[in-house]
């Protein structure tokens, strides 16, 4: 029974392409696929193929031929080329907790030679590193906004490596402030994330590049699923990771010429410590209803400004405890031979950046407002609102 007599063979053939182009692309994924002439070679011969098929045989016997082809291309994607541990060296900055010290124990048991970058070394996750990990993990303090402990850290590195080369630089240190509507957040909070979140990496990064240029090594930054799209209450966060990303992106086209491999990483929600505690809460909060004029108190009104934090209450529940994407995402940057310029470990992070790059603005927005919401709206809002509906 041939195509055009149950329906638009056309439209079956793309309908056909769409789904398993997706299945391709999310094994790929999946598997951490290589950017190799093998694999696009094989996109490019499926793409043929299907050409073929429509052209000579618009029937069941040639969507079943490209089916069959898709199936194959599904199942037996390249295998990652990865390099060998070795022992190479990795600075990861922002060790005291959550990604960074996951990440440092994680190197480390793998056999990485890891100089654990800390805000505090005499910090208890300082200590934690000291106590489960090998001798060769080496704990340094280090500031990133603090100049002469970058170049402090680069010394010690230089020296502890003697004539080893360093591999690679992984800057993950980063402060998430306080989230509340940028309209909201106090001209400090800006800078503080800039501070941390960019300057720091920039810093840390044209510092160690001649080590790494040596070695023909990696930098990794970990930005953040709001540092590729917009996302609510996140404007000072947001701005400073999506910076980050910029950076990363123009560094990788740039340094490419001597060798040295840039990726970014975007994760989604994962659960850290970044959210801070209620303690740190109440003080950003006092911080900003401080700097906030009487006109912006008045419009926002008392009830919606302390609902502000309801996002970060609500952060450890909406957030991944299991960091094992993202670690595997990092190592694939260090070692895979053709590592990707982007990461995006957690379910959530590419799904997002998709619909904000192929979806209407206003379906985008939508999908984000509701993961941002706020119990209540701002009071001069609920005026005009409650006004409209008495006229």
């Amino acid at each position: 029974m041939y195509l055009s007599e149950a329906g638009n063979p056309l439209l079956i053939y793309l309908g056909v392409t769409l789904v398993f182009g997706g299945v391709i692309l999310y094994r790929a994924k999946q598997k951490r696929a290589e950017k190799e002439i093998s694999f696009c070679c094989g996109l490019v011969l499926l793409f043929l193929l299907e050409i073929v098929c429509f052209a000579t045989l618009q029937s069941s016997l040639g969507l079943l031929i490209f089916s069959l082809a898709c199936l194959l291309c599904c199942f037996y994607l390249p295998a990652p080329a990865m390099l060998p541990v070795d022992r190479k060296a990795v600075l990861i900055t922002g060790s005291d907790s959550g990604i960074g010290h996951e990440l440092a124990r994680f190197l480390d048991h793998l056999g990485f030679v890891v100089f654990a970058g800390v805000l505090n070394e005499r910090g208890s996750g300082a200590e934690e590193l000291r106590k489960t990990c090998s001798e060769r993990l080496s704990v340094l303090q280090l500031d990133i906004t603090n100049s002469q402990q970058i170049q402090e850290a680069f010394l010690e590195v230089k020296k502890k490596l003697e004539n080893a080369d360093l591999w690679g630089v992984i800057n993950n240190a980063g402060i998430l402030g306080f989230p509340a509507d940028a309209e909201l957040l106090p001209m400090n909070n800006y800078k503080q994330c800039m501070e941390v979140n960019f300057f720091g990496p920039v810093e840390v990064s044209k510092t160690f590049i001649p080590l790494l240029r040596k070695a023909k090594g990696r930098i990794i930054n970990i930005s953040s699923m709001a540092g590729g799209v917009p996302m609510p209450k996140f404007a000072a966060y947001g701005a400073s990771k999506a910076a980050l990303s910029m950076f990363s992106g123009v560094m990788r086209q740039e340094l490419s010429k001597w060798g040295v491999k840039v990726a970014a990483v975007h994760p989604s929600g994962f659960r850290t410590s970044i959210q801070g505690t209620p303690e740190q809460w109440n003080t950003l909060e006092q911080n900003l209803l401080e700097k906030l004029t009487p006109d912006v108190k008045e419009d926002y009104g008392e009830e919606y400004l302390l609902a502000q934090k309801v996002l970060l209450s609500r952060m450890p529940n909406i957030s991944r405890p299991d960091l094992s994407p993202v670690l595997w995402d990092v190592l694939h940057a260090l070692l895979a031979k053709s590592p990707h310029g982007l990461y995006t470990p957690g379910k959530d992070a590419y799904k997002y950046l998709f619909i904000f790059h192929y979806f209407p603005l206003w379906f985008y927005d939508r999908c984000m407002s509701r993961l941002a919401a706020v119990p209540v709206a701002p009071k001069a809002l609920k005026a005009a609102e409650a006004k409209g509906k008495n006229s």
